[in-house]
């Protein structure tokens, strides 16, 4: 019998190194704003490329999953990775007036790569024998929570005391780790994947249930990427906290919650149906708090218990497929995906827009008149508001799909 240990190991490491490709921009944000004089809104920019990218991979592979050789495809993915963060870092270093252009370029190389990851890591682990398949998909998400704490921490610390002026150093260090990933799967043997789209009887019932897991994990994407791409600026920004403490004590933290969650789910979780429910309300509380308040702690600590409530949001909405629909397939994954991407895609991008327009109009002008707060300030904590809306919509979702299981399974 093949031991595919190693394999395992090189998903779950390759996670790990992917989470650079999603925590590192947001903690550059203000760098570059300051640098090369970016606007939020073409940060948030940055953050719909990269997700829309991917979302643009998912649907290629839920269409046409049977023309790829999927094995070639997992172990070239990471080179991919080192490729587009080199661009990334390369060309601001040699052509500032054009750094715009090549943060762009490099995150749409990168970005392909972290589809194709999202798209064939998880059916890989899936395809791999296994006493306890949904501890092994936890674990799997759980390693990128861990991986975006140890990026935040090592980049924090090389960017305190190297300075931002050298970010580009610091992309260089993580553009190398994909290539640990690319060795490891050209030394594994690879499962086979399951390429169909599982069962083919009622036909027109798995498609419904199917859209509402995708809708599901739309919105419980969006409500988890809002915050992981925005913390760190809303803590700098909105809240006056230092950069420093902002990123160790409200990313980091965040992503140590965020992995707590899923690890937490892995050793004793079940009913996952209830998991996401009590998720979803709970992210919603924290965004609201975090928004109205006016008391700096309580706004921070709200940030980071969002990592805690949104950890189980993407892996828990696939269990849940998987549990509604056994043997779902490369395409399922991919379709599943694409519905995460999207909703990664459109909050982030909503946000950046949301706090640009409310910072220069001119009601957030009189309301900073009255209250101790900045327009930009208030132009965040707008954002956060408005991204409450996505785990809102997710709690009468989950409720909506809980009626419409149990009717299918009576």
């Amino acid at each position: 019998m093949t031991d595919f240990k190693r394999t395992r190991n090189a998903c779950y490491f390759t996670y790990v190194a992917m989470a650079s490709i999603f925590s590192l921009p947001p903690l550059l944000f203000v760098t570059f704003r300051e640098t090369y004089g970016i606007s939020y809104t073409l940060l948030g920019t940055l953050v719909l490329i990269n997700f829309s990218t991917q979302l643009l991979i998912d649907l290629i592979f839920t269409f046409f999953t049977k023309y790829f050789n999927i094995k070639l495809t997992v172990r070239v993915m990471p080179l991919l990775t080192s490729i587009g963060m080199f661009i990334y870092a390369f060309v601001p270093m040699f052509f500032p007036d054009y750094a715009y252009a090549g943060l762009v370029v490099g995150t749409v190389i990168f970005s392909v790569s972290a589809g194709l990851s999202e798209v064939l890591l998880s059916p890989v682990v899936a395809a791999i024998p296994s006493d306890n398949p949904d501890r092994d998909m936890s674990r799997l998400h759980s390693l990128y929570a861990y991986g975006v704490v140890i990026v935040v921490v090592l980049s924090t610390v090389f960017l305190r005391i190297f300075g931002t002026e050298n970010w580009m150093y610091l992309t260089f260090f993580w553009a190398s780790l994909p290539i640990i990933s690319f060795i490891l799967f050209c030394t594994s043997p690879m499962p086979d994947v399951n390429m169909n789209n599982g069962e083919k009887d009622g036909k027109k019932k798995k498609h419904k249930g199917m859209f509402l897991c995708v809708m599901c994990i739309f919105l419980g994407s969006a409500a988890e990427n809002s915050m992981t791409n925005w913390i760190s600026s809303y803590m700098e920004n909105a809240l006056n906290i230092p950069k420093v403490v902002g990123d160790v004590a409200g990313m980091a933290l965040f992503g140590i919650l965020l992995g707590l969650g899923r690890t937490l789910y892995a050793k004793y979780g079940k009913n996952i149906s209830n998991v996401l429910l009590v998720s979803m309300t709970c992210a919603a509380v924290c965004y609201l708090v975090s928004g109205f308040s006016q008391n700096v702690i309580v706004a921070m600590i709200a940030c980071i218990l969002t990592g805690l409530c949104t950890a189980m949001l993407w892996p828990g909405t696939l269990i849940l497929m998987e549990e509604k629909f056994p043997n779902p397939g490369v395409a399922a994954y991919a379709l599943m995906a694409a519905g995460g991407d999207f909703g990664a895609s459109v909050a982030p991008q909503l946000l950046g827009i949301i706090v640009d327009k409310v910072t220069v109009s001119e009601w957030a002008m009189t309301l900073s008149s009255s209250i101790a707060m900045t327009p930009e300030q208030i132009g965040m904590k707008t954002g956060m508001l408005v991204a409450a809306l996505f785990p809102i919509l997710g709690v009468a979702l989950l409720i909506l799909m809980r009626k419409y299981f149990k009717k299918k399974k009576n």
